[in-house]
């Protein structure tokens, strides 16, 4: 309890507009103020293949903290952020924990600053989303590693206080192409994952086929000169089946990949998770053809550079 007590003592850190007050030992890993920039900040969940935003323009301060401490949790590490917050005149527009976000999709269609300045696990993150009746707008995502928690803050002082609802833009997924495997690590430490889109798998099997695979070779290249990484293989399903059948299917089939690059390619087993989301978070519509064969994917996500 002392120990609890001493990590939640709060110091001062100026966060563009609003001074707030962080965690002590809040170490900040990353500046970016742009004067003047668009944000599109989460205010809803992921749902249905949509991520509501709304776009901020102004001054665009963008920052990230690290907190070397296992004992905090992220809700520890958030609610005094978002009282003080509501202390300052911010309403709160949306607040949200990992799944209830969207989980997977969420963390993936929203504004992230790359690795290894922020560091999100799909499956243990909080998010508040909050804005003033002059215009100001600020978000704050905070998540766990093992060992420390990660504190992001995106601010807007808008120069006229509008504020512009948006429709998402639909994304295209990056593939890890043969011979080019330079953009394959820009894509990947750009946007913290990748489709492993050569793959190949039976109908309704778990068993990777013999390969080899140009995206296997390329990401066991790029794991081999980045000791530091750590990664997760999420499977992927189509709609046909039940959610739990689906689920265990792609969770299998992530665990193939994993086996494989550990047996094949020598990589680390520690730095390498496996999981499976079965038909939750589609790539495609599951109405046609074409699209339920986009949904069958196994895909590779960023999670540390430590």
């Amino acid at each position: 309890m002392i120990r609890l007590i001493a990590a939640l003592i709060l110091a001062a850190t100026p966060v563009a507009a609003i001074e707030l007050s962080l965690p002590v030992g809040a170490r900040m890993l990353s500046e970016r103020v742009i004067p003047l920039d668009d944000y599109a900040m989460p205010v809803g969940a992921y749902r249905d293949g949509i991520l509501p935003t709304e776009t901020f323009t102004g001054e665009v301060a963008r920052r990230t903290w690290r907190i070397n401490s296992s004992d905090l949790t992220t809700l520890q590490v958030l609610e005094p952020i978002r009282t003080q917050l509501e202390q300052a005149g911010y309403e709160v527009l949306y607040a949200c924990k990992d799944i209830e976000c969207g989980g997977f999709d969420f963390r993936f269609r929203t504004e992230i600053t790359p690795a290894p300045d922020m560091y999100v696990d799909i499956r243990n993150f909080r998010y508040v989303a909050a804005q003033k009746t002059n215009g100001e707008a600020l978000s704050v995502l905070v998540s766990k590693s093992r060992a420390s928690a990660y504190i992001q803050i995106i601010e807007v002082s808008p120069d006229e206080g509008e504020k512009v609802p948006t429709e998402p833009v639909a994304e295209i997924e990056p593939t890890l192409e043969a011979g080019q495997p330079r953009q394959t690590v820009n894509q990947f430490e750009r946007d913290g994952h990748i489709v492993l889109r050569d793959l190949e798998f039976e109908t309704g099997a778990v068993a990777l086929g013999p390969g080899p695979y140009d995206s296997l070779v390329n990401l066991a290249a790029y794991l081999t000169e980045n000791p530091g990484v750590r990664i997760a293989l999420v499977g992927h399903t189509d709609s046909v089946g039940g959610l739990a059948g689906n689920i265990d299917l792609s969770r299998r089939r992530a665990q193939a990949v994993r086996d494989r690059l550990i047996e094949t390619y020598d990589i680390d087993a520690g730095r390498l998770e496996a999981d499976g989301v079965g038909y939750l978070a589609p790539a495609a519509s599951n109405l046609d053809p074409q699209g339920r064969e986009d949904n069958r994917r196994v895909e590779a996500v960023l999670l540390s550079l430590e």
